[in-house]
């Protein structure tokens, strides 16, 4: 017998008649002697769909009411599909994330995960129970209701998985696996039978959509093993876990391109000490995440620097810069739309050299500039313009060997409530 936890997007699970695919599914794993507990999110469009209602009413509504409104999403999911399980002869109970012994933090819309007590989950194992946890939600220890943010349902699997010694998480999705990149793109990538923690996690912070960061993380931490499955197929999906098995001369395991990307510029800074530790602080005191920093070389000793922030944060980072001229001295800042950031990940880049510059030459080989360069020991990332980000993906997929025959894909990954 298996201790599984099962994860279902809101695509998995966005009508009744997928609805009942899915629990056909899990009562097939009962069926076969495991122990389950499931997440889901909220019904396909549902949270978008109470976004809007809620801004119909009040374009900047509280917080804290907007995480009461939206746990009501997967609330509905979990209910349903224990009602569907029910229908096929099985047992199922439905908890709200709460009721699961979720506590988190007291940050409404982006709360983290402070602690799980999950004696009522093993209570209702012990009965016999399938156990439906609605995702994405907590409560704090003063007993409010929040939100995980971005990703909150993968994290909630992920977390349950390690709180009850889960021998797997299964993240159910739109897809049947981690590719090589985004197959809508290029349709010869190739579906990875196997990625390691690190290679995964800078995917998915460089834009695959498959898996969230934060669930990442948590798994890395807990060593959870994951693997990522079709929800429509029966295929064997990617395996994620700490050490994965590397192919021979294949440096590069994936490229990831991300569009939620502003450059700003802050032009004829006086070089003094401290100018970059006043600039920097002053961003993250305003919670302005800042990805690649650039500085140029000094003259007249002024020197300009860049950096790169989401889209939404582009007006916040600028204000901020502007907020703190009293007590750094420029000339001007300035900033940049219409940027994609484009990365190749792979653990078998330390040891081959050249990885970087072919992926320089491919680029400029089409005749596009780099606009800025961040680099670690797995990963290489460039700052290009966006208009021919497909371009860029498919050449550096071939030039990198990764391009198998094309294959029929299923869906897109969206599935990242």
């Amino acid at each position: 017998m298996s201790l599984i936890v099962m994860k279902f997007g809101g695509s998995s699970v966005g009508t009744t008649e997928r609805m009942q695919r899915v629990a056909r599914r899990i009562a097939d794993y009962h069926e076969a002697g495991h122990q389950v507990a499931v997440v889901v999110s909220a019904m396909g469009d549902t949270t978008d769909d109470l976004i809007d209602q809620s801004k119909q009413l009040n374009p900047n509504p509280p917080a804290r009411e907007m995480d009461m409104l939206l746990t009501t999403g997967e609330q509905i999911s979990v209910a349903l599909l224990s009602m569907a399980i029910h229908q096929i002869g099985h047992k199922a109970m439905s908890l709200t994330g709460w009721q699961a012994g979720f506590r988190t933090d007291a940050v409404h819309g982006k709360a983290r995960i402070t602690d799980i007590a999950p004696e009522r989950i093993f209570k209702a194992f012990e009965q016999g129970y399938t156990v439906i946890v609605a995702g994405f939600q907590g409560m704090t220890d003063d007993g409010e209701i929040t939100t995980l943010g971005r990703g909150g349902s993968d994290t909630t699997a992920v977390a349950l998985a390690a709180a009850i010694n889960a021998d797997v998480c299964e993240i159910y999705t739109d897809v049947d696996g981690v590719y090589s990149t985004d197959p809508r793109v290029v349709k010869c990538a190739r579906k990875l039978n196997e990625i390691s923690y690190d290679e995964m996690l800078e995917l998915a912070n460089l834009g695959a959509a498959v898996l969230h960061p934060r669930a990442v993380e948590y798994a890395k931490h807990n060593n959870v093993r994951l693997v990522v499955r079709s929800s429509f197929t029966q295929n064997e999906g990617t395996s994620v876990k700490e050490e994965a098995v590397m192919e021979q001369g294949v440096a590069v395991r994936g490229i990831a391109y991300d569009k939620d990307v502003a450059r700003i510029s802050i032009l004829g800074v006086e070089d003094v000490p401290g100018v970059l530790a006043t600039v920097f602080g002053a961003l993250a005191a305003g919670e302005v995440n800042v990805d690649i920093i650039v500085q140029s070389g000094v003259l007249n000793g002024k020197a300009d620097f860049s950096f790169t922030v989401s889209l939404s944060d582009k007006d916040k980072a600028i204000s901020v810069v502007e907020g703190i001229r009293g007590e750094v001295s420029f000339d001007e800042v300035t900033s940049e739309e219409d940027l994609v950031k484009v990365s190749i990940v792979g653990a078998g880049m330390v040891s081959n050299p050249g990885v970087a510059a072919k992926m320089f030459e491919v680029i400029s080989g089409l005749g596009i500039s780099i606009k800025l360069v961040s680099t670690s020991e797995i990963r290489v990332s460039c700052v290009i313009a966006a208009d021919r980000i497909h371009d860029v993906v498919r050449a550096l997929h071939t030039a990198y060997g990764l391009d198998v025959e094309e294959q029929a894909f299923i869906g897109g990954p969206k599935d990242r409530r």
